[in-house]
């Protein structure tokens, strides 16, 4: 795929296109937020800035029957506190190599008050950013962070695209995602993945778009399933076609190699977000790109549902797109 300028020369792609310059990227003392931190750092363009916070816990909303029961929680903040302190300034030293790019901040739910999810979208508007970064399936217990209970809040809630990186990722890279695999439905918010995941797209890269066509048979199913099957192929090859019309007017990706394709889940037992995992990892995939919200309506994927157990299950990083992000 490539595009031109009226005058013979390649479009240059701007600063927006070529990738995201304002990166909040969330850490805690997990193997999930050191591989989050790996993968904010081959991102990294010249004119980029990275905030990376911390968020501190408030024991009292932790064990809220502390004061009746006389508990004194200092010594647990305390230890709450010199933790996180230590992962921010782990996390920060490690961008050493990016002078001045980085900058740490960390926050105190003692004293902000709220929630963590609440905290990280906050901090996220507070620095404008158009990138958040986590890891997922960190701390279990007390100390845990990006389970469903902060990270699908922060997907609803987050005005700018999130990667979560798993901690069970274990392809390592020293650059740039260079295999950028969607999954669409066709919907407008398909249109927003595949412009705001394809920032991503450097020199060389690969992208992958597959609509998921939904063959599993269900109980509840009260449309014969051929019906079912060749109305979602139809409406599949519609989205292909449309997303190859958003993706050749995208600069940089002129020169990216884009492949599509039909998805199909098997007919028992399987499901679209095993589907989009199953052939994400087949291709090989650096990163996988979808949209949190589909479209409604008896066809719709309720992407909501998926994306969220997509990150659940994941082994690669993922880029969830929120509706509202444009």
């Amino acid at each position: 795929m490539s595009t031109g300028n009226t005058n013979g020369q390649d479009t240059e792609p701007d600063a927006d296109a070529r990738g995201f310059q304002r990166i909040l990227l969330c850490v805690d003392s997990s193997l999930a937020s050191e591989r989050a931190a790996d993968f904010v750092r081959n991102l990294l363009g010249p004119s980029a800035q990275v905030r990376i916070i911390g968020v501190v816990e408030n024991p009292r909303i932790l064990i809220p029957t502390a004061a009746l029961a006389g508990l004194d929680l200092s010594a647990a903040r305390a230890e709450l506190m010199d933790e996180m302190e230590n992962a921010l300034a782990k996390a920060h030293a490690s961008f050493a190599q990016f002078p001045g790019a980085a900058q740490a901040q960390l926050i105190d739910l003692a004293k902000h008050g709220g929630d963590v999810p609440h905290a990280i979208v906050d901090a996220a508007r507070d620095f404008d950013a158009d990138l958040l970064v986590l890891g997922s399936r960190q701390h279990r217990g007390l100390l845990r962070w990006v389970e469903g209970t902060v990270s699908e809040p922060v997907m609803r809630h987050a005005a700018c695209a999130i990667i979560l990186v798993p901690a069970r990722c274990e392809k390592q890279s020293s650059h740039a995602p260079q295999r950028l695999f969607f999954a669409i439905d066709g919907s407008e918010t398909s249109q927003a993945v595949l412009k705001i995941g394809s920032r991503l797209a450097g020199p060389g890269a690969q992208l992958k778009v597959i609509y998921v066509v939904d063959r599993a048979v269900r109980f509840s199913d009260f449309v014969p399933i051929q019906l079912l099957q060749d109305a979602f192929i139809k409406e599949g090859d519609a989205s292909i076609a449309k997303a190859r019309e958003v993706l050749a007017q995208l600069p940089n990706v002129a020169q990216a190699h884009v492949d599509t394709s039909i998805a199909r889940t098997h007919v028992s037992s399987d499901d679209i977000p095993h589907t989009i995992m199953r052939e994400a990892a087949a291709w090989g995939a650096d990163l996988v790109v979808m949209g949190t919200h589909g479209r409604r309506g008896p066809a719709r994927w309720m992407l909501g549902s998926v994306a969220g157990r997509v990150a659940r299950m994941a082994e690669t990083p993922l880029m969830l797109v929120n509706e509202s992000v444009s």
